[in-house]
């Protein structure tokens, strides 16, 4: 299963997520690609948009290899990869990583504060999931903060990620979860970079009174 773009992909979820139509959800999309497809689902669904900030820690030698990840607030998952590493480099790419979104959040919040997640049916949505450690990180310290539902969505899963999702949400929707995945690009025909500047578009159109008071 390919998808034209992440657009297509988010139409298709929001489909298998129309059970949560009309409940007004907080879709909390995975900077930076799964932005756009955030914005589509607060639309179809009724829902509002905004962002959990989470970022891979990728391996020294290969830093597309998730080895890991990082939350804003500090706390780490780390996976099978990380015992390939020594302390010291996971702790200065867990440093540098903390940075992109400690600086990230700096010009999220310029267009609005973030929304809290309590009591919400909250959806949150990447393009896909390789390792799955974003979406973990995202979901634990979710979890912590009272949602009256935690849901993970995505266009494309590795089965090892979404075996380990299923059990840190309330419910998961996956598109495709094809037996072997190397690349997540490699399921859209469109796999374009979003760029900080087009999430901040994204942010002020979907909150254009708190955008216009910032």
């Amino acid at each position: 299963m390919r998808f034209e773009n992440r657009i297509e992909a988010a139409k298709l979820l929001a489909e298998r997520l129309a059970p949560y139509r009309g409940k007004n959800p907080l879709i909390l999309a995975i900077p930076r690609g799964a932005v756009p497809m955030g914005k589509v689902l607060a639309d179809a669904l009724g829902g509002e948009l905004d962002v959990v900030l989470v970022h891979k820690l990728g391996a020294p030698d290969n830093p597309e290899l998730a080895i890991g990840s990082v939350g804003e607030d500090g706390s780490v998952f780390l996976g099978e990869y990380a015992g390939s590493f020594e302390k010291s480099t996971i702790e200065e790419e867990t440093a540098a990583q903390l940075e992109v979104l400690r600086k990230r959040r700096r010009l999220y919040t310029a267009v609005h504060a973030p929304i809290d997640p309590a009591h919400r049916t909250v959806i949150v949505v990447d393009d896909g999931l390789a390792t799955g450690s974003t979406m973990i990180a995202a979901l634990r310290a979710l979890r912590g903060r009272n949602p009256k539902r935690l849901i993970a969505a995505a266009a494309v899963s590795s089965p090892q990620a979404a075996d380990g999702i299923e059990a840190l949400a309330d419910d998961c929707v996956f598109l495709h979860v094809p037996e072997v995945l190397f690349a997540v690009g490699d399921y859209f025909e469109d796999f374009s970079a979003v760029s900080d500047e087009r999430v901040v578009d994204i942010l002020r159109e979907a909150h254009p009174a708190r955008a216009s008071r910032a």
